[in-house]
C-alpha cells in the first residue's frame, strides 16, 4: 500500500481509503492537511481507493527545504502522481483534486503529466498576487516565531473573516490544530506570490475534464471569488459548479456536501453538476 514517496530526500507521505478501481488523490491548500480532509474522504461516494497528500512542511511529511518554491510543489505533486500512476495501474489513470493552494499545484501538475489525469476537479483555486498584502505581517510573524500571530493573519488579512469569527476561532480547539499548520505558511504564500501563471497557455493544452468549484457565499466576493473569477474566465472549457451556501472552508464546515460535488465530478466529469 503506497503511504509514502521520497522526492531528493524529503518525504512526503499520503493517506490512502482502500477502493478498486481509479484512484483519486485530494490535494490540500495552505493551513491543511490530511487529518483535515479526512471527513471529505469518508464521505465520498467513489468506488476507487481515495489518497490526500500531506504536502510538505506538514508532518510526517519533510521541510519545506532551503530551495522552496512553487516549482518544488509541482515536482512532488509529479513525482506521487507517477508512483500512485504505477501502484495502482497505469491503465486506470488518476482524478485529481485540488483546493485552493492545492488547486494552483494541481492545475500545473496536469499540464506536465495530461495522459496520467483522467478528470480535475478545482475548489477556488488561486494564484498571485493572492495574499500579496498580508506577506509582511506574515514575514514578521515567521521570523519572530508567532504562530498564534500567523493564524490570525491567514484569517483576518487573507480570507477576510472578522475579529468576532478570530476570536471565536480561538476559545475553540481547532486553533491549536491551526497553529503548527501556519509554520510553513509565509514562505507558501511567498512561494504563490513569485510564482507566475500563463494561464492562456494552459487552457491552449488538451487538459482532462475540468470541474471548478465555487462556494456561493465566495461569489464575486475578495479573495477568494476574484481569485476564481480569473480562472473561470482563462478556462472556458472548464464546467463551473457553484455550490450554494458554501464558501472556502466546506471540506470543514459541510465535508458532506462537498463530497457529493466531488464525487458527480469524478463519476461524470463531462455532466457535473
Amino acid at each position: 500500500m503506497l503511504t509514502r514517496v521520497e522526492r531528493d530526500g524529503v518525504p512526503l507521505t499520503l493517506t490512502r481509503r482502500a477502493g478498486t478501481g481509479r484512484p483519486l488523490l485530494l490535494v490540500p491548500g495552505v493551513m491543511a492537511d490530511a487529518a483535515g480532509w479526512q471527513p471529505v474522504v469518508d464521505a465520498l461516494d467513489v468506488p476507487g481507493p481515495v489518497y490526500v497528500l500531506n504536502r510538505r512542511g506538514r508532518g510526517p511529511s519533510g521541510p519545506l527545504g532551503a530551495d522552496y518554491s512553487l516549482r518544488t510543489e509541482i515536482d512532488d505533486l509529479t513525482r506521487v502522481l507517477d508512483e500512485i500512476t504505477a501502484a495502482e495501474g497505469p491503465h486506470l489513470g488518476v482524478d485529481l483534486f485540488g483546493w485552493s493552494f492545492g488547486g494552483l499545484v494541481a492545475l500545473e501538475t496536469t499540464a506536465r503529466r495530461t495522459a496520467a489525469v483522467r478528470s480535475l476537479t478545482l475548489y477556488e483555486p488561486v494564484a498571485r498576487p493572492f495574499g500579496r498584502a498580508a506577506l509582511p505581517a506574515l514575514r514578521e510573524a515567521d521570523a519572530a516565531g508567532d504562530l498564534d500571530r500567523a493564524v490570525e493573519i491567514v484569517n483576518r488579512d487573507v480570507s477576510g473573516f472578522s475579529a468576532a469569527y478570530v476570536n471565536g476561532l480561538r476559545a475553540t480547539p481547532v486553533w491549536d490544530v491551526l497553529r503548527p499548520l501556519a509554520a510553513p505558511l509565509a514562505r507558501e504564500l511567498t512561494a504563490l506570490d513569485d510564482h507566475p501563471v500563463d494561464l492562456a497557455a494552459l487552457a491552449a493544452l488538451d487538459l482532462p475534464p475540468l470541474t471548478l468549484l465555487l462556494g456561493g457565499d465566495n461569489e464575486g466576493v475578495a479573495p477568494y471569488g476574484e481569485a476564481f473569477a480569473a480562472f473561470a474566465t482563462a478556462l472556458p472549457r472548464a464546467r463551473v459548479v457553484v455550490m450554494p451556501g458554501q464558501g472556502h472552508l466546506a471540506h470543514a464546515q459541510d465535508p458532506r456536501t462537498l463530497a457529493g460535488h466531488l464525487a458527480r465530478a469524478v463519476r461524470h466529469p463531462a455532466h457535473a453538476c
